[in-house]
């Protein structure tokens, strides 16, 4: 496959998802959400701000495609650029696909806070929920307890919100657990089949995948997942209508994983209701991906849910995810379990076996969660590394991995006389700095030392 062919097919998988989303706002209830108050601008945007959750009452049809005005610019500086210069001409009921295309880059710049405030996606239940007390139940923690759950299942299925990182923790803390317990194949939403080295290499580079795989903790994933000895694998597929992406999705990990490998046991990492086993949240006909690959191969999938608890910004008292974080205060993803019987709890039982909690971002610099349990260390970065040229974008890559690696983490200083900091794991590492056009600045080398070292 030709690189213009391939580049054109993963934008077309990126819209796709990207309007996956639409039409799961769309199948949501606006409920109490939709009284929700204005989002406050993080300090450091200047586009066009959303007037709350993103919800049913959002347009899904846009009249500007901003997808194919940034396909032919290759720098995700220069694309973050140039979309936070149009936002603010675009009309409101352009904004809901455009707000995600945004976030979505400034996740994979490391803006992940600011990410959150640009597009507040809701995505609760459908259905009225009654909350959980802590008279009937008690916090965990998350890896812990789905490792449990998966001794006897074949599939484990977790899903993410795509322009929010937080949603990736889990899956990296879980692969180890997943490994140990004889899962032998990992398949990532954002793989493109196009990359056969990528095994070999041991890492993903910017042309292996969608730009979701661009965000640091999603490489990581990859990373991980190979260096553990998963089989890594690419499922997306190639059809344009939702329902034939769906079909399509299971048919193809089928036939990767258990067509020729009958005994295999699978962990899958995909986007929102894709992970469903029931029909609801992407219309009324149509089948997710799960309920389909349940189907095909007998099993019942073990079915995470992480993004409908979790933070989205600033919202009223009355927001669910605020009445249930008061409730039961965590600082890592956790999951409830039953004072009476220890099941684990699900707020959508028919499409989930587990809902996870997700704690707030907390602030330093940046999200506390980036420390990922105190695996990872500071190194602050100051604008001195842009040699007066802004913005620059700040990466710090392993020191025997390629320059088109996806990084281990990765910032964008916009102004003079400022200073952040990197979230890096125990390493080597190649510490670079590039201008809006992608000109190399400044490079160096450093060292992150084991705690204790």
């Amino acid at each position: 496959m030709g690189t213009s062919e391939q580049s054109s097919r993963m934008l077309v998988r990126w819209r796709l998802a990207m309007r996956c989303t639409v039409v799961l706002a769309a199948c949501a209830s606006v409920g109490v959400q939709a009284q929700a108050a204005k989002q406050q601008p993080a300090p450091t945007q200047t586009a066009a701000q959303p007037e709350g959750p993103t919800t049913a009452s959002s347009a899904t049809a846009v009249s500007r495609d901003l997808f194919t005005e940034t396909a032919h610019i290759k720098n995700d500086l220069a694309r973050y650029l140039y979309l936070r210069e149009v936002m603010p001409q675009l009309t409101k009921d352009d904004r809901l696909i455009d707000q995600q295309l945004l976030a979505t880059v400034e996740d994979e710049l490391g803006f992940y806070d600011e990410a959150i405030n640009d597009f507040p996606f809701d995505n609760r239940v459908q259905t009225p929920v009654t909350l959980p007390t802590p008279a009937d139940w008690v916090t965990a923690d998350a890896v812990t307890e789905i490792a449990k759950l998966t001794t006897d299942r074949r599939i484990v299925l977790i899903n993410e919100a795509h322009h929010d990182a937080h949603t990736r923790e889990l899956t990296l803390a879980l692969l180890p657990k997943l490994r140990a317990e004889g899962f032998t194949y990992f398949a990532a939403e954002a793989l493109a089949n196009g990359d056969t080295e990528l095994m070999k290499r041991g890492y993903p580079v910017a042309s292996s995948g969608s730009e979701y795989l661009h965000e640091p903790i999603y490489g990581q994933i990859i990373r991980e997942a190979i260096r553990l000895g998963f089989k890594v694998i690419a499922y997306e597929s190639d059809a344009d209508a939702l329902a034939d992406r769906e079909s399509g999705q299971a048919q193809l990990l089928y036939r990767q994983v258990f067509k020729n490998d009958p005994k295999a046991r699978l962990f899958v990492h995909a986007g929102y209701a894709h992970i469903d086993k029931a029909v609801g949240n992407l219309g009324k006909t149509i089948k997710p991906m799960a309920m389909q690959l349940k189907q095909l191969t007998g099993f019942d999938p073990l079915s995470i849910d992480q993004t409908r608890w979790r933070d989205i910004g600033p919202m009223p008292k009355t927001d669910l995810y605020n009445q249930l974080s008061a409730a039961f205060p965590v600082d890592k993803p956790s999951v409830l379990l039953s004072r009476q019987n220890g099941s684990v709890w699900a707020s959508d039982p028919d499409r989930h076996d587990v809902d996870v909690i997700l704690p707030r971002s907390g602030h330093q610099r940046r999200p506390h969660w980036l420390e990922l349990g105190g695996t990872r260390q500071t190194r602050v970065i100051s604008s001195d590394m842009c040699q007066r040229q802004f913005p620059c974008i700040v990466e710090a890559r392993y020191a025997n991995e390629s320059d088109d690696a996806i990084p281990a983490d990765r910032y964008v200083l916009l102004t003079d006389n400022v200073m952040n900091s990197l979230y890096l794991w125990p390493g080597e590492y190649k510490l670079s700095s590039r201008d809006r056009e992608g000109r190399k600045l400044n490079e160096r080398r450093i060292t992150v030392e084991k705690p204790g070292s």
